[in-house]
């Protein structure tokens, strides 16, 4: 413990950790969850997951490829929301948890179908993350309007 104060205080070691942190693989996480809980996981969900991790942590394309790997890892091995949820409430404020919610409808709806194991995902998701039922429901369908969706 006072080893790791020491190190805060005295500055950050001269070696780099070049992997992403947990709640970039977290969001990520639960963004591939959102793709894949219809059993399709295709083009346009990739895609939409790409441009939105591209947006939301400023990644270089080779940085972007590792993270989207190790997500899917990590989403593969874990069975539960739990360790994602976690980690999204601790680091993100009501906005962020809103924006994540919004990110996870665009995803979901890349395919242009709401599955009904996509629409209870999102809906478990939004109240592990404290995200109201009407906020999750503005976040829905500020994304119909963006992809013209009705």
């Amino acid at each position: 413990m006072i080893d790791k104060l020491k190190s805060f205080l005295q500055g950050a070691p001269d070696e780099t950790d070049d992997r992403p942190d947990d709640l970039q693989i977290a969001v990520v996480a639960l963004l591939i969850r959102a793709a894949t809980t219809d059993a399709e996981f295709g083009e346009e969900e990739r895609a939409a997951i790409r441009r939105i991790a591209l947006q939301s942590f400023s990644l270089e394309e080779d940085e972007l490829d590792q993270l989207i790997g190790e997500a899917e890892n990590a989403e593969t091995e874990t069975m539960d929301l739990h360790r994602w949820v976690q980690t999204i409430k601790r680091a993100y404020d009501e906005e962020e948890r809103i924006g994540l919610i919004e990110k996870m409808w665009e995803v979901v709806y890349a395919d242009g179908v709401l599955d009904d194991y996509e629409a209870n995902l999102l809906r478990r998701v939004a109240g592990l993350i404290y995200v109201p039922d009407r906020a999750s429901g503005q976040a829905r369908q500020r994304v119909l309007a963006r992809l013209g969706l009705s």
